[in-house]
Parts: C-alpha cells; sequence; structure tokens
C-alpha cells in the first residue's frame, strides 16, 4: 500500500510538532510550579500521542512500526480527567495528589486491560489496522492462543472516551458555571483572562466531543479520524496563538527608541498636554486593567501616533510605556491589597492585568520595596 501524504496528513503532523513544543514549554522548570501548567502540559502530550497515531494510521506509515497500534488509547482517556484538573486547578488552586490519582485511575486500569493486546504478535496488530483503514483487504492468519474475552473492554474505546469527556465537560461545566455566578462575570464577554481561558477550554472540548460523535456515526471504521485529528491541530495551534498574544516579547521597548525622537515635531505643549490627558484616561478607564493592554491601543484611544505618544511618555515622563504601566497596576494593586483583604494575591494579580503571580510579585517589589503579601501585612 503505498503511503498518503496530503493536507490533512501535514496539518496534523504539524500539529503534532506543535503540540510537543507547548508541552515542553508548559512543563519547562519555571512554568510547572503553577499545577494548572504542569496539568495543561500533560493534556497537550496526551492529545499529541494521539494525533500521532491517527497520522500513522492515515498515511499508512504505521505499516513499518506495527508495535504501536492502539498505543495511544489509554492517553485519550487522560484528555478528559487532565482538562477537568487543568481547570479545577485553575479555578481552586492546588489540587490534591489524591485527587489527580483518583481521576487517572480508569486510564491506568485501561492501560492494563491493554496489554495482551500490546504483547500479541505483529500479525494481530497488522489485521487491527487492516480493519480499521481498509476494511475488505485480506487479513493475515492468526490462531487465538487464548481467550479473547479479555478485549470486551477495549473494544468500546471509542465509546468510552466519548463517555470521559462526556462526564469531565459535565463536571467542568459545573464549577465554571458557579465561579462566573460568584464572579458575576459574564459567559459571553468575561472580563478575567482566566475565565476567558476557562470557556474557551470547555467550549473547544465540547466542539470536539461533538465532531467525533458526527465522525463516527458516518465512519463505521476508523477511516474518519483525520477529521477530528485535524480539528484538535487546529485547537492546538489556537493555544499556541494565545500563549504568543500574552507573551511580552513582541512588547518590549527598542534600544534606539530615545535616539528616534530628535527628529520628531512634537512641541513642549503638545506634550504637556498630552500627558494631562494620558493622566486623565489612566485613572478614570484605567485601560491597563487588561493583561493585553498595548501602547498602540493607548495611541487609538488617545487619537494619536504611536510614534508622538511613545516620545511623550519616555520625554515627559522619563520611563517608557511598560515602567508606566507597572506604574499603574501596582498602585491600583495596593488599593485593592487594602480594601479586599479576603481576596488572594492571585485574584488580585489578575484584576490588575497580570497573567502571572510571579511577574507580579517582581513589579511590586521593584516598586514599593515589598512584596504583595508584606504590603498587604
Amino acid at each position: 500500500m503505498p503511503y498518503r501524504i496530503d493536507l490533512f496528513s501535514i496539518f496534523i503532523f504539524l500539529g503534532i510538532v506543535q503540540a510537543l513544543f507547548l508541552s515542553i514549554f508548559f512543563l519547562s522548570k519555571e512554568n510547572r510550579q503553577k499545577q494548572f501548567n504542569m496539568f495543561n502540559g500533560f493534556l497537550l502530550i496526551s492529545i499529541a500521542a494521539c494525533l500521532l497515531e491517527i497520522f500513522l494510521m492515515y498515511t499508512g506509515y504505521i505499516i513499518n512500526i506495527l508495535h504501536l497500534v492502539d498505543f495511544s488509547e489509554p492517553l485519550a482517556l487522560l484528555i478528559g480527567p487532565f482538562f477537568y484538573l487543568y481547570i479545577l486547578s485553575l479555578i481552586q488552586g492546588e489540587v490534591k495528589k489524591k485527587t489527580v490519582w483518583m481521576h487517572v485511575a480508569f486510564a491506568i486500569f485501561y492501560t492494563f486491560a491493554l496489554i495482551p493486546f500490546l504483547i500479541s504478535p505483529i500479525d494481530v496488530k497488522y489485521n487491527a489496522y487492516i480493519n480499521a483503514y481498509h476494511p475488505g483487504l485480506p487479513l493475515r492468519e492468526w490462531t487465538v492462543s487464548y481467550d479473547p474475552w479479555m478485549f470486551i473492554l477495549t473494544e468500546w474505546h471509542t465509546e468510552l472516551v466519548l463517555l470521559s469527556l462526556g462526564i469531565y465537560l459535565f463536571l467542568a461545566s459545573l464549577i465554571i458555571v458557579q465561579t462566573f455566578r460568584d464572579k458575576k462575570e459574564s459567559f459571553g464577554k468575561p472580563q478575567s483572562p482566566v475565565l476567558k481561558s476557562i470557556r474557551n477550554g470547555v467550549l473547544q472540548i465540547a466542539s470536539f466531543s461533538i465532531l467525533i460523535v458526527i465522525v463516527k456515526i458516518f465512519n463505521k471504521n476508523d477511516t474518519g479520524d483525520h477529521l477530528f485529528a485535524a480539528f484538535a491541530a487546529l485547537q492546538v495551534y489556537a493555544t499556541s496563538f494565545s500563549v504568543i498574544k500574552r507573551s511580552g516579547f513582541f512588547k518590549q521597548a527598542a534600544l534606539a527608541e530615545q535616539t528616534k525622537y530628535k527628529t520628531s515635531s512634537l512641541t513642549a505643549d503638545q506634550q504637556n498636554e498630552m500627558i494631562e490627558k494620558l493622566n486623565v484616561l489612566m485613572k478614570i478607564q484605567k485601560p491597563f486593567l487588561k493583561p493585553d493592554f498595548s501602547l498602540t491601543e493607548l495611541a487609538q484611544q488617545m487619537n494619536v501616533s504611536v510614534h508622538m505618544l511613545s516620545q511623550a511618555i519616555n520625554d515627559g515622563l522619563g520611563k517608557n510605556f511598560f515602567e508606566m504601566t507597572a506604574e499603574y497596576r501596582v498602585e491600583e494593586a495596593k488599593r485593592l491589597l487594602k480594601d479586599q483583604p479576603n481576596i488572594k494575591v492571585e485574584e488580585i494579580a489578575e484584576q490588575v492585568g497580570y497573567n502571572s503571580k510571579s511577574s507580579f510579585n517582581t513589579a511590586f517589589k521593584k516598586i514599593t520595596g515589598k512584596t504583595p503579601s508584606e504590603f498587604r501585612g
């Protein structure tokens, strides 16, 4: 059988690479200190494994490594649990190890049930592949040397995955609905970036589950797996875009920023007027509370060019845009820390526009000389 390389296979392969890259990022030494990053990393590894098997099956390359047939089945059963644990840790904080083991227990049990197939001869793996992706082609002869009852559980793998996704989607929805009510946020337009991430995650898992059902209805075997695999790859790309969007890499100031203002036509009066307008805008509308607040957005709100606003901030305030933003955020945080003593520091950081507690702590201590906890006393 010839190998099949088309747009679907390329799209899925790139999704695998991207998922593995993101998992390394989330599981890096610095990021895995946040438990929700760790669960997100494990979720991406599980998805990558499932995409890899579908890619091998769809392209036909599995014929060269038949021992990998169905290797990702236990990992597919971890997608639901890791998604739920990610949501749980993002909302409630630390999740106990006992809880983690409880939710991954069935996937572990399924792994043991799959062992007889995993250690079966290559002919068994070949027949499984042909039955799924090329029904009608001749199979290899193989004599059953043991009672096939042990495969009863694994024969219902697709149904078990859908059941798992449904259960964990339901559990996640319950805690999410309650959180949105407690925070008095709109599900359609949440202001909190954390709630927005949670909402998007639920919608992705829900749409993914629905697509699996639709594909399985119209494809009795596994001949349509590449369709929802491509959709899963698309979701991985969306996650990558979200991570990049929140990165500060593209927002850093240029080294020669001060030099370029020498030829500017901005007068002292215009600069003073712009600074006054800026102060009013920042104090009343507080656009800096948005995590993706940028110089471009601020310039649009003030109806001035980015270049002139940047110069006004640098020359008029003696600081760059990021330093100014940090000062406004820290000032707002100081007020919240005093006015809302029962709210966690992580929530305060989120409310003033920071995506991580560590970044918030660094900025806060740099400006005030104290950590947020020390300031609160």
